[in-house]
């Protein structure tokens, strides 16, 4: 089995999980090796391309094609899920244009809706022509994963599936670093000793750190079990990680136990700020896969 496994987000339901691996495997050797030539790690922690794996959940996300329904492409004026409206806005808000502020039991009116669109789209995280339908099904497939119990389970099964004795880093990005999170936090007697998370929305209040499982309750969030480090990598303007900084809520400070807390680290991927391949190839990324390679 692989020594590293890749849990990717959202976006991949027209993929599997072969015509991910080379683009990952690749991509993940390249950020180690530019590690190791820094001196960050042994040029040893280089990985071939059979010690990566991913963990391909994309599938639960694909409708199946049918004569009539309701249509594909949408627009946020259809946007009418209050969980979708509620994340489009904290997403905007992130990227410095959440529009007119409005109560705390009000719905946000369809001219607030559009004006934290325009803001995402101004913002680096969506360029392209299609980024509005992009943007739209991220929403659908971040609430489906905390609001449909099978579409978590398939996700968290293909963690399991590509989890061997020999893994010692699981990296997730985006959505899958809570499927990453999740998935170790249920399997404390998993080999996997490092956990790298991408672009992570682990830090959105209510939206995502509350509907957890393990749930944080009162306190910060749980460390898995077993797990000797997790490094956590954002790009500044990323809106999918809106909380660049996870150690204030995960750890085990105050426990007892030596701290242990998530290392934050910044990372620059350009214009593509969200992209799994170039959060891969940075360097910062590769030391700290590479550690956890090291280490297996």
């Amino acid at each position: 089995m692989a020594r590293a496994v890749v849990v990717h987000g959202v976006g991949q339901e027209y993929l599997g999980r072969r015509s991910l691996h080379g683009p990952v495997a690749a991509a993940l050797a390249d950020g180690v090796e530019l590690a190791a030539e820094a001196g960050d790690v042994p040029a040893s922690a280089v990985p071939a391309v059979e010690d990566v794996e991913v963990a391909f959940y994309g599938d639960a996300f694909r409708t199946a094609g049918a004569k009539s329904g309701r249509p594909a492409v949408r627009t946020v004026g259809d946007l009418t899920d209050p969980y979708e409206q509620e994340l489009l806005l904290a997403m905007a808000e992130s990227a410095g244009g959440a529009g007119e502020r409005r109560g705390p039991t009000k719905a946000p009116t369809p001219r607030v809706l559009q004006q934290a669109m325009n803001a995402l789209l101004r913002s680096p995280f969506l360029p392209g022509p299609v980024a509005e339908r992009f943007l739209l099904g991220v929403l659908r497939q971040v609430r489906r994963y905390f609001g449909e119990e099978k579409v978590r389970a398939r996700a968290l099964d293909a963690v399991a599936s590509r989890v061997g004795p020999d893994t010692t880093v699981l990296v997730g990005h985006s959505l899958g670093s809570v499927v990453a999170y999740e998935a170790l936090c249920a399997h404390p007697e998993w080999p996997v000793r490092h956990l790298v998370t991408l672009g992570s929305p682990l830090g959105m209040p209510s939206l995502v750190f509350d509907r957890l499982r393990p749930a944080p309750g009162d306190g910060p969030g749980r460390w898995p079990e077993g797990l000797t480090d997790w490094t956590n990598l954002a790009d500044r303007h990323d809106v999918v990680a809106s909380v660049k900084e996870l150690a204030p809520l995960f750890g085990t400070v105050g426990q007892g136990v030596p701290p242990r807390v998530p290392r934050d680290v910044p990372v620059d991927n350009g214009w593509k700020v969200h992209d799994l391949l170039r959060h891969l190839t940075a360097r910062e990324t590769g030391a700290a896969i590479g550690e956890g390679l090291r280490a297996g």
